[in-house]
């Protein structure tokens, strides 16, 4: 194996052009053996392999600074960058990252996980440079899907009129963008990318600055439109960069020349090369339906077959799918709108069901929460599904466009709480704080697969101010799910058991480890303690709130978030009501301050004390159970 003779970009570097395409087939092999048994985004990183080799055996990273966008197009990056033998571990508890992360290696400059963040990074890097006085390289490597987003156009934009030096690489893998590609195109990227051309041009630049301004400004004009209409890059020759391409991101006799010229010649200001690549190439199955092999769990190698959980249950995701397409079904002014997650949030088959009233509107959440803002203002009934870490992104819409103007705009918020392997850019444990501080503003959070189709009911009833669920990844506890139609009291809180001393007030899906925890104090100490699924962040039940007060010794909040989300808002209610001030004790259990890397959820949550044994400890701690029990045994 040609992979068994490179650790890092060093040794690569020894290797002659006639020995990539044996390296690119061992790291796919790599690949696709690893993340059939880790799970992992798979097309992305398999049509990235060659551009991977490309510029580490042109550039010189770690000196060069090489910055992928997203970071799941990176796996290659990894295996080339001195991390080979940990590779098998990625996306494990306390292994490899699943995105590039500049606390696990010197050739990762800056972590990635949301998109469109790498022409920014990039910039203000080569910059930094330039203030420094240093020489080196910044190159961004950013896919197409990316390039929807606002945040790279504004970059670009930016980096036209600073004019820094400065590369960017278009991972072109849809040909959404692309005019064809060929032997020509790539002649002629290889003539535009090479010192003659660049000097021949320069002195053409130089030549039209001895002329008035409005001449000038027609010379460069043509000079771009020119070379734009051969190669394609007038969009991009508008916003100040040097278009190269588009090339062929899968032949190193392309790759290879093109950047050995741009990093050989004096070229100022921001490049932009346009490379051409196929999505899961290499692997037949992910090539076919690339947008299933995205982002995968475990498959067969042979079959391409996803495994299964035997035994498993209906997942949040598709709970909601089943609720928005019966909900379209009796309703035709429902619409749904994803930013470029249709499958993730369980928006497929209602996009199939329902085209135009579907609506994906690329990586542009900002984009996504307005647009059904306008809906709404025009008596539609728009659901905005998205994960939570990305809605992080559209926080300003959400309160400017949607909760300050009152609208009925309806939030399905996916990935909420603890992700898992996915680890810390994709954990959603920051809405709640966010949410929780706008004013009319509804925040519901199921605890099975049934509570969040009957909320997705309530939100359709909601018609003068903005809601939102707040669902987790993965599995329910429950074996199948109802049917849709009907709806939860608003405001009103369940009391699934009535015990006595300790309240505990759960919200989402910890009413499971709440109640298990109710078992083990039960088991351990011979007290019953209540309940409660508050089923409502926003408004909660301040009536049972005040009931349980008086009845019990002790109240206890959890939720899987972090500090300033529902256990804030009870605790403020408790003192401003002066319900503490006979002795009623009140405990908060939620995320602690700390970023939690891959690792299942299930770990997660027991490291970070909201599982049934950190509840059960906290009953313990708050009624002196410990105490109590050594006393009667002494």
């Amino acid at each position: 194996m040609t992979l068994e003779k490179v650790n890092n970009p060093n040794e690569l570097k020894q290797l002659s052009v006639k020995e990539l395409p044996n390296l690119s087939q061992d790291i796919r092999d790599e690949i696709i053996t690893t993340v059939s048994n880790n799970g992992g985004h798979l097309g992305s990183s398999l049509g990235a392999v060659e551009l991977a080799i490309a510029l580490h055996y042109v550039f010189d990273a770690p000196k060069d600074k090489i910055i992928w966008d997203v970071g799941h197009q990176a796996y290659a990056h990894k295996l080339l960058t001195e991390r080979k033998d940990r590779f098998h571990t990625i996306r494990k508890p306390d292994g490899l990252s699943g995105f590039v992360n500049r606390f696990e290696s010197k050739y990762d400059p800056i972590g990635t996980g949301h998109s469109s963040t790498s022409i920014s990074a990039g910039l203000g890097m080569a910059v930094g440079r330039d203030l420094k006085g240093a020489v080196n390289n910044v190159i961004s490597v950013i896919g197409d899907g990316s390039m929807s987003a606002g945040m790279a156009f504004e970059a670009m934009n930016n980096a036209g009129s600073i004019g820094s030096r400065f590369i960017v690489i278009l991972n072109d893998n849809e040909m959404s963008i692309s005019p064809p590609v060929g032997a020509l195109s790539a002649h002629l990227s290889r003539i535009i990318s090479s010192k003659s051309f660049v000097t021949l041009r320069q002195m053409a630049i130089d030549v039209a600055s001895y002329l008035p301004k409005s001449l000038e400004e027609m010379a460069r004009r043509a000079e771009s439109h020119a070379k734009g209409m051969v190669t394609g890059g007038t969009l991009f020759e508008e916003m100040g960069f040097y278009y190269i391409g588009p090339i062929d991101g899968h032949n190193f006799d392309h790759l290879i020349p093109i950047l050995k010229n741009i990093k050989d010649t004096k070229l100022e200001g921001p490049i932009l090369i346009h490379a051409i690549t196929k999505k899961g190439k290499g692997y037949e199955f992910a090539e076919n339906k690339p947008s299933k092999y995205h982002g995968v769990s475990k498959f067969e190698v042979e079959t391409g077959n996803f495994i299964k959980k035997e035994n498993s249950k209906p997942t949040f995701t598709s709970a909601f799918s089943q609720a928005i397409c019966e909900a379209g079904e009796l309703d035709p002014s429902v619409v749904a709108i994803t930013a470029a997650m249709p499958s993730g949030t369980g928006l497929s088959e209602f996009s199939e069901k329902f085209p135009k009233r579907f609506f994906d509107v690329g990586i542009a959440e900002q984009h996504a929460v307005t647009f059904g803002a306008g809906l709404a203002l025009e008596k539609i009934k728009p659901f905005v599904a998205i994960y939570s870490s990305f809605l992080q992104r559209a926080y300003d819409q959400v309160m400017h466009d949607v909760a300050l103007q009152c609208l009925p705009v309806r939030f399905a918020i996916d990935r909420a709480g603890f992700v898992g392997d996915d680890g810390a850019t994709h954990h959603g444990i920051f809405d709640l704080p966010l949410l929780l501080n706008l004013p009319n503003m509804v925040v519901m959070a199921p605890s099975d697969q049934d509570e969040l189709i009957k909320m997705v009911a309530t939100q359709m009833t909601i018609t003068d101010m903005p809601s939102a669920i707040r669902y987790p990844r993965g599995e329910g506890v429950l074996e199948k799910t109802t049917s849709y139609g009907q709806t939860i009291p608003f405001g009103k809180a369940k009391i699934v058991n009535m015990g006595e001393k300790v309240a505990v007030l759960s919200l989402g899906n910890r009413l499971k480890d709440a109640l298990k925890a109710k078992d083990e104090i039960f088991e351990k100490y011979g007290i019953n303690i209540t309940v409660v699924d508050a089923r409502f962040a926003k408004p909660f039940d301040a009536d049972l709130v005040k009931e349980l007060a008086k009845n019990h010794e002790a109240l206890i909040t959890v939720e899987e978030g972090v500090n300033g989300g529902f256990g804030s808002l009870i605790g403020s209610f408790l003192i401003n009501n002066g319900l503490l001030d006979d002795g009623l004790k009140f405990r908060s259990i939620f995320i602690p301050d700390v970023f939690y890397d891959n690792d299942t959820a299930d770990n997660q949550c027991k490291k970070a004390g909201i599982d049934s044994v950190g509840i059960a400890n906290t009953v313990s701690n708050v009624l002196n159970l410990k105490q109590r029990l050594d006393v009667i045994n002494g």
